[in-house]
């Protein structure tokens, strides 16, 4: 019965997020609405994080599983990504490369700060 609650708290702020999409006129995706509502219950203090954990932990084990719908839409769309093919590549590989190095910039970031504030 615990796995069906923590499955409510996501389900309902992924609702709440295609609520907040369709109220707000931004071009942010309803699952972003919906983890940052989360996040901010869970910063907050509303929502404890044994109340999601279990549950997160299931969803994120799966992961991989859950793009294989999307992976068979690739395949089912071959004939139409074929003659677009190099630059999805080459748009997909730079900015990967790009998000993974304003990532690792924004993380080192961070931590040169944590560790300012640790010996202040």
């Amino acid at each position: 019965m615990d796995r069906i609650k923590e499955l409510f708290w996501i389900f309902g702020f992924s609702l709440a997020g295609e609520l907040a999409h369709h109220l707000i006129p931004l071009p942010v995706p309803a699952s972003i609405y919906g983890l940052l509502g989360l996040l901010a219950a869970l910063k907050a203090g509303w929502l404890h994080p044994a109340k999601v954990e279990r549950t997160a932990d299931f969803l994120v084990e799966i992961m991989p599983l859950l793009f294989v719908p999307a992976g068979v839409g690739l395949v089912a769309s071959w004939e139409q990504l074929r003659p677009v093919l190099v630059p999805v590549l080459l748009i997909t590989l730079v900015s990967t490369v790009t998000v993974f190095g304003v990532t690792g910039l924004v993380a080192q970031h961070l931590l040169d700060r944590k560790k300012v504030s640790r010996h202040e």
